[in-house]
Order: structure tokens, then sequence, then C-alpha cells
């Protein structure tokens, strides 16, 4: 007993020399922590009233978005129809529009109209009328005209041969001007009144470029007229 408690008094005194005596310096603490300060006596304890106001914080620059530029409005595509020409010269119109290449954009609207005017040549007074208009139409031919018909209904202009009926006046001294080119003397112009069969011929899906186009080939037929399509 004795023994063991000398034993617990030099284990206490044994731990103690090395404490005090042998155990490292703590490196993370400082031994003079007063010799290190900068100027202590500068340091004054400010009131919190005392503070000067903070400085204005400065805007941040907003970029705003640039607007959306309006959309291109659509482009929009007509119907012209040409005409208006007698169910003889419509095909012959139709080949003048071919070059275009139109398919199955182009379309005939067939209409009636009342002729006030026309171009003929008149029944020849003989003895056989009938075969005095074969003749003549025989002539016709050799000039390289075709459209052209010869009337056979009683009445007074039986045996004439008509060379087409207009709406005007001026229409038809137009086409009486042409005919005059082609070598044709003895055709007059002369007032009519009748309803006959016409074409016009429709284009659809016409764009800016696509109606110029028309115009340059449709100015060159005298007596006809390029136009907005007609509602049926």
């Amino acid at each position: 007993m004795r023994a063991a408690f000398l034993i617990l008094v030099l284990a206490n005194v044994g731990f103690f020399a090395w404490w005090r005596y042998g155990s490292p310096t703590d490196a993370a603490a400082d031994p003079a922590p007063l010799s290190r300060q900068i100027d202590p006596e500068k340091l004054k304890v400010v009131a919190a009233k005392d503070l000067p106001p903070p400085s204005p914080a400065k805007p941040v620059a907003v970029i705003k978005p640039e607007p959306p530029q309006p959309a291109s409005p659509p482009m929009t595509l007509k119907c012209l129809e040409w005409g208006s020409f007698t169910v003889a010269d419509a095909p012959r119109a139709e080949k003048t529009l071919e070059p275009l290449g139109l398919g199955p954009r182009l379309a005939q609207r067939r209409t009636e109209e009342t002729a006030g005017w026309w171009v003929f040549i008149p029944a020849q007074k003989v003895a056989n009328p009938r075969q005095a208009a074969l003749r003549k139409a025989a002539e016709l031919r050799n000039l390289g005209i075709e459209d052209y018909f010869i009337v056979q209904e009683e009445g007074q202009h039986r045996w004439a041969l008509s060379l087409g009926v207009f709406r005007t006046e001026e229409a038809a001294r137009a086409r009486l001007g042409v005919l005059r080119a082609q070598g044709v003397r003895t055709a007059t112009v002369g007032a009519r009144e009748t309803v006959v069969p016409k074409v016009w011929l429709q284009v659809k899906g016409v764009d800016p470029a696509l109606e110029a186009k028309l115009k340059e080939l449709t100015v060159q037929v005298e007596s006809t007229e390029l136009r907005a399509c007609a509602e049926r």
C-alpha cells in the first residue's frame, strides 16, 4: 500500500516536470500579442450615430431588349383576267401566254356580252350572194385571216361576212384598222345589237413580277384589257 502511494506521487512529479520543461511551445499561440499591435494609441471607438452616411449605390445599367421588328406583310396574290375574246380567238390568246408557263393557274371564264358594233363585209348584191360570200371567205383565208363567219340568218345582212363584234365603236374601228393593214379593203364598221359568247382568260396567284410580264404581253393585243377578275 505504501509502495503504491509512493509510485503515484513519483508519477505526478514526473508528469509535472515534463509538462513544465519538456513540452513543445504552441506554435499557434502568440507569446507577445500586445507588442505586435500597430499604433494602438490611435484606435478610436466611434458611435454608430457619428458614422458617415453610406455612399449611394451606383445605378445598375439596365439593357433594354430591342423591340421586335415588325414582320413583313405577306405578299398579296391577285387574280387577273384578260379579254374579252370570241370563242374562235381564245385559243390564239392562250398561245400568247404560253411563254409564262402558267399551267393550272390559267383558266377560262365564259360570258355573254351585248355587242353594239361589228366589222363586216356587206353581202354582195349579185344573183348568187351565197357563192359570192364563199369567194370572199377564200380571199380572207389567203390573207391569213381565219376569224370570220358568214351570216346565214334571214335579214338584211344575210350572206355578209362578220369579222368581229364589239361593245364600242372605238374597239370596232381598231379591229378595222388591223384588217386594212392585212389587205382587207371592203370591210366596214356598223351598229349591230346582238348577244355574243365571250371568253376571258383568268390567271390566278399573280405576284407583282408576273403581273408586269402579263402587261407586257397583253398590251400587244388591241381591243383587249387586263383587269382584276370579275366576281361570279
